[in-house]
């Protein structure tokens, strides 16, 4: 099993090597020059040439593309992220400030999404072909169909302008920190990003099912006497679940990156709205390395992936898969 283990992460290297490679030279063919997007275009016009020379000497643009590559992927190895162009500030400082917010948010939006999701599938399958089984498929739809930001407006001028139970948006309120505080502002955002979630969960536990329910070793199982409860649940819920996990597990990056429409509709201080507001701004220090955090994140996706399908389906072993 650690083999196993170990096989995955240093697969991971070459790959986050080459995403870096692309992220940083992409990046670069931006037109511009970086020390005009660095400041107010007032503050740049009255710059001499010879000032100007020397802020790109102090900011390295006078190396080489790969000089400037290997100097930014070795800072970020040692835990040196580099400034803002914008703001001054420490990257390291303000994506540290803003993650934690998203994986709360992406957290909570993947519980609720997954609990329901999971129920209604289960539900209609078990109901096939029934009015709550054409009642779930049809609320599944309307929730697939629905933009996520739409719901949010919706339920801002529900729940908080129009019954003054919850907040409008933002993160804490002042003198607040505690985790039920946060709660608090988490429940409609989290509610927003999570429906859409649990309309594409419902719909795909249902259909695998159903499939897994037809399988040879289901019959097998009925045909021993055992309760059709315990067929369900512990040889069909348990076998259609592989096909569902891959698609949670895959939603993790989508829910940590895919949080910007959410973000910015509750004013809620996140990835997404910084990777927004770094674009915006042109701001590529900041952009290269939130994209390089993305990337990491999916590619932790794909081997946590990797390692609950394994332990999930008997028919996978560890040695097998480490040595393919």
């Amino acid at each position: 099993m650690l083999r196993y283990f170990i096989i995955r992460l240093l697969e991971m290297l070459p790959k986050l090597l080459i995403i870096s490679i692309i992220i940083f030279f992409a990046l670069q063919m931006i037109p511009g020059d970086p020390v005009m997007r660095s400041m107010p275009y007032e503050v740049y016009s009255r710059l001499t040439p010879e000032q100007i020379e020397t802020i790109r000497e102090n900011l390295g643009l006078n190396a080489g593309k790969a000089e400037q590559y290997v100097r930014w992927l070795g800072n970020i190895l040692q835990g040196d992220m580099g400034y803002s162009l914008k703001t001054r500030g420490s990257i390291a400082e303000s994506i540290a400030a803003r993650l934690p917010a998203s994986l709360e948010l992406a957290g909570l939006g993947l519980l609720i999404a997954t609990t329901f999701g999971l129920l209604f599938g289960y539900t209609a399958a078990m109901k096939k072909n029934t009015p709550i089984d054409y009642s779930l498929t049809t609320a599944g739809m309307i929730g697939l169909s629905m933009p996520e930001f739409f719901l949010g407006l919706c339920l801002i001028v529900i729940f908080a302008l129009n019954l003054g139970w919850l907040p409008t948006g933002g993160r804490l309120a002042y003198g607040q920190a505690n985790i039920w505080d946060r709660l608090y502002y988490l429940i409609l955002p989290a509610v927003s990003l999570g429906v859409t979630y649990i309309a594409t969960l419902m719909r795909y536990t249902r259909a695998s099912m159903l499939e897994v329910l037809t399988k040879d070793y289901v019959r097998t199982a009925r045909s021993k006497g055992i309760s059709e409860t315990e067929v369900n649940i512990k040889h069909g819920f348990r076998n259609a679940m592989i096909p569902v996990i891959t698609i949670i597990i895959f939603r993790l990056p989508m829910l940590v990156s895919g949080t910007v429409v959410i973000e910015i509709a509750f004013n809620y201080p996140g990835m997404g709205s910084l990777l927004i507001n770094a674009i915006t701004a042109l701001d590529l220090p900041l952009v290269m390395n939130c994209a390089l955090i993305i990337a990491f994140v999916i590619l932790m996706c794909s081997f946590l992936l990797d390692i609950v399908i394994a332990l999930l389906d008997p028919r996978v072993t560890f040695a097998g898969r480490g040595s393919e």
